[in-house]
């Protein structure tokens, strides 16, 4: 998690990233020229390019007028999920002597 100084010239308040296996999400607070906050949502997935690693970027942004319909359509997606079919989620820890993602724990539960 950081905080960023709001006088960054391009808006960036706060930034938070979470490790999902080969998957790194990233949940971006910035602020606009008049200083209204937005998320963006960034997926940046790993993939072996030759001898390389190369990140493929998805990005949406989400503004704080939509939150709320967002979370709601999220929770409510998330919910049908749960309740229509089995969801094993597994946990993956990142090691810098390893670049293959590690398992931690197999019990996950995600709730909004």
């Amino acid at each position: 998690m950081a905080e960023f100084d709001n006088n960054d010239h391009q808006g960036d308040i706060f930034a938070k990233a979470v490790r999902a296996g080969k998957r790194t999400y990233f949940f971006d607070v910035r602020s606009t020229r008049s200083n209204d906050y937005y998320l963006t949502i960034t997926e940046s997935k790993r993939r072996m390019n030759g001898d390389n690693f190369t990140y493929e970027k998805h990005k949406i942004f989400l503004y704080k007028e939509d939150f709320e319909k967002f979370a709601e359509g999220l929770k409510e997606t998330i919910d049908y999920i749960k309740a229509n079919q089995e969801v094993v989620e597994k946990r993956y820890e990142y090691s810098e002597n390893n670049s293959e993602p590690s398992k931690e724990n197999d019990d996950f539960s995600f709730e909004i």
